[in-house]
Formats: structure tokens, sequence, C-alpha cells
């Protein structure tokens, strides 16, 4: 939730950022500060709030440094909308790509379902309700809900609607047709609602209502936004199979099917794509990957002609412009822009200088030593050498990793690092693969054991491949 960032600290946001990743300091502090004058925006006068604008950064360092995972996760943390594109999917107006609008009105996609998970949580009790009215009217066609049976009095409703084979009668407990209940209907709805509540009803089967795709998804790349196009064909609905159909299925099913449905009823779309289009405006994060290959090096033709028409499309937005949408427009100007590229072939400065000033903040993250890898594989909360161990213990066995195995795993990465493309700490997933190939493999015949990792067992899968160099080009 939003509310939970006004709390932190810069300290604290990067205390909770030293969780998944390992060093970078420079770069977790500046992203600290970034989000916490956020916060101390909201708090300015209204008329000077406007003029603050956020200062954008641009993140420079080889892949698997933790660009990506920062920005992620400061996104998490904040509870902001966030979404990850790459610049290379983007081409000038005229070339065949996507709108470099699209980010925009992807963000406020992502912010509305945040929206309306939130506001689903706050009406999930009464949807819950609404669910078993409309589970037990199903199952009880005849039984209204005031207590009073249809015309029918000497049929007693069964599981599944009329015409199911799979028949339950409210009574003493028997299925045989000639011992049927005379209670009331008020009673039986009763019986029944016990029953569903305690799950003995769940395998039943019931017919349920479900609505079709309510337009299609139809993408165009031109001047005119998928939005646009969207709303023009939405009357088209029916014609694409957007009415309502019939689904036989089990009363569980049944269940989740109506509360989501309910729960739809009880969300004020408006309501939801206000609040969406606000958070958007204040507290969206858009993180540009791979901004080094829309980089323009001087004096150079060609393909760069169309980089230099990415770098001129993405400015306005970044700059502060009004995006339409299907929600209404969206003011970027207080969107926070984190872009991201390794930068080998280029620099920043190969930006064009429009683009350079909106991105006052330029943090270089360091290239990954053995220690940051022995760390990154013991510390976070989600380490690798965790997520294995939980993955072969579902198969009953134990993996036990040594110290002195983990030094020597991240003693390889680096050095297979530094002879070959240097990929940061995805090479540790794939040394890791590689070396519990075999284990993964056997796993369901080693049921109840525990397996040892040593430094002899990490030389004996790795060290051939590590010498060989050229293997290890394609293996490693």
């Amino acid at each position: 939730m939003i509310e939970s960032l006004f709390s932190l600290t810069p300290k604290e946001i990067v205390k909770a950022l030293d969780k998944y990743i390992i060093g970078q300091e420079k770069a977790k502090k500046s992203v600290a500060i970034a989000l916490r004058n956020r916060v101390r925006r909201r708090n300015l006068p209204d008329d000077l709030r406007d003029e603050v604008a956020p200062k954008n950064i641009i993140m420079i360092g080889s892949t698997g440094v933790g660009k990506t995972e920062i920005a992620r996760r400061l996104s998490k943390l904040s509870g902001a909308p966030f979404i990850k594109v790459e610049a290379t999917k983007y081409t000038e107006v005229g070339y065949v790509g996507r709108d470099v609008e699209s980010m925009v009105r992807d963000l406020m996609s992502v912010a509305l379902s945040m929206v309306k998970s939130e506001m689903a949580e706050e009406v999930r009790e009464e949807a819950e309700k609404r669910a078993e009215e409309s589970v037990l009217d199903l199952l009880l066609p005849g039984v209204k809900k005031g207590g009073s049976s249809s015309d029918k009095s000497d049929n007693t409703p069964a599981a599944g609607g009329a015409g199911s084979s799979d028949v339950i009668y409210v009574g003493d407990g028997t299925e045989n047709g000639s011992e049927r209940s005379s209670d009331s209907g008020g009673t039986t709805r009763e019986k029944f609602r016990k029953m569903l509540r305690d799950g003995k009803l769940d395998d039943k089967m019931v017919e349920v209502e479900t609505s079709g795709s309510k337009s299609p998804s139809i993408e165009v790349f031109s001047g005119q936004s998928f939005e646009e196009m969207n709303m023009n064909f939405g009357n088209l609905g029916n014609i694409f199979g957007g009415n309502k159909k019939k689904r036989r299925v089990s009363v569980k099913n049944a269940r989740e099917i109506l509360l989501d449905q309910e729960m739809d009823k009880l969300i004020d779309d408006e309501s939801a794509a206000d609040v969406a289009r606000e958070r958007v405006e204040q507290m969206g994060i858009i993180f540009i990957d791979e901004i080094d290959k829309v980089a323009v090096k001087e004096g150079r033709g060609g393909m760069d002609v169309s980089r230099e028409g990415v770098q001129r499309d993405i400015l306005p937005i970044v700059e502060g412009s009004k995006i339409n949408t299907k929600y209404g427009l969206i003011d970027t100007s207080h969107i926070l822009f984190i872009a991201a590229g390794a930068f080998h072939m280029s620099k920043p400065s190969d930006l064009i200088p429009e683009l350079q000033g909106r991105f006052p903040l330029r943090v270089e993250l360091e290239d990954l030593s053995d220690k940051d890898f022995f760390r990154i594989l013991t510390e976070p909360e989600n380490a690798l050498t965790k997520q294995y161990r939980e993955l072969l213990k579902t198969e009953g066995v134990e993996l036990d990793f040594s110290d002195d195995s983990l030094k020597r795993i991240s003693e390889i990465a680096a050095d297979v690092n530094s002879k070959t493309e240097n990929i940061g700490a995805r090479r540790l997933q794939t040394i890791m693969e590689l070396l519990l190939e075999d284990i993964s493999f056997n796993a369901p015949e080693l049921e109840g054991q525990k397996i040892p990792i040593t430094p002899e067992y990490v030389n004996e899968r790795l060290q051939d491949i590590v010498q060989d160099q050229d293997l290890s080009r394609y293996i490693l």
C-alpha cells in the first residue's frame, strides 16, 4: 500500500533493499532519496508541489549487477505502479514498432489492477455472502430465500438443479427418494448452507453463467492509440462472442466464479480508474531498460536515425506531457523514470542533450566480485541456495551446502565472467543448474537422503568445463 511508504526513511529503504540486493550502495542511496523526495513533495503547498519535478536516474552497469532488481524491489516496497520496458521495443513514429506512449498506457493498466485488487479485498466479505446466496439459488432452484418452496411440494430440490444425476435430499442424511424432508423451504436452505460451508457439496455440479470477452483485442500500429480503437470497436462485442454463456462446473469452482462476479459488481470502475490515474501521475515508476541501445554516436547514420527518433519520441513523455488513454488523460510530469544500460559500446553523453538533461542523476553500478557472489548465495531472502534447498525438499532430498563449497562456486563464477562475457549474478544461475543437474534428475530415487555439497563435488562437476575455455563459452 502507498501509505506504508510515508513511514520509511531513506536509511530504512536501503535496509529493505539490502534483503534482496547485495552491494551497489550508491544506487540504493540514489533511489532511496528519489523515493523519499516523492513523499516530501506530497507535503508541499499546492502551488509549489507542481513545480517540483522528479529527479530521474540513469543506472550504468553491466548486465546482472542488479539494475532491474533495484527498480523492481523499489516499486514493491513503495506499493507504487511500476512497469519495466525495453527501449529497443520502440521505434520512431512511421516505422514498424510500438508507440512509445504505450508505456504510459501499460502503467495505467497496472495501476488499475492494483487498485481493483485493493478494493476487492475491502468488499470481499459482502461479496462472499452474495456468492453464497447465489450458489444456494443454483442448488435450490425451487426454494425461495423467503422460506417458501415451489408448488412441487412433494419434491425436495436436488443439488445441481433439475435433472441432476447427483442428487442430495435433505432429511436424515440418506439419498433414498422415499424419505424426503417435509421441512419448510427456509429450513431446507439453511441445511444446504451448512453443508455448503462444511464442503460437503464441493464436488456437486451446477450451471453458472459467465461472460465472454467484452471486446476484441486489436492493436493498431498507427497514429491512433490502441485505446481509441478499442472504444471504437467496443460496441461490436456481441459479434465477436461477447455474450454470456453457461458452464457446468463443480460447486467449489462455482463459488470462485460467482465471488469474482460479485466483487466486480461491488467495485465502482470509475472510482477505481480515478484512484489509479492519480496514483500513476503522483507515484508511478517507469523503468526503461537498454537505453544505451538507442544512443547514437555522432556522425553516424543508417539505423542510428531511427534510434535518435526513439529518443525524441521518449523525450516529451519524460519532460511531461498528457497521454490519452481510455481511462482519461495521464499527465507524466511527475512519473519517476529510471533508465538503465550497460553502455559498453556507447556512453550517456551519446544520448541527445535534451534527454540527458531529463536524467540529472547518474549512478554507476560496480561489477560483482567473488566475495559479492558468496554474499548473493547466502544472504538474500531469495538466495539461490535457499531456492534449490526448498525445491528438492519437495522430493524428500536435503541439500547441505558448506561455506567452502559456496566460496568455490563464487570463485568459479567470477573467473568465468572475467574470461567470457560478463553476465554478473546471472552466471550463478547457470553454474548452480549445471552443478545440481544430476541430483535434480535423480531426486525421486534419492528420497530421504541428505546430500552434502562439498568443494570436491563442485570441482568434480565444474572444473573440466571451466578449464576448457571453448566449452565454457557454450555451457557457462
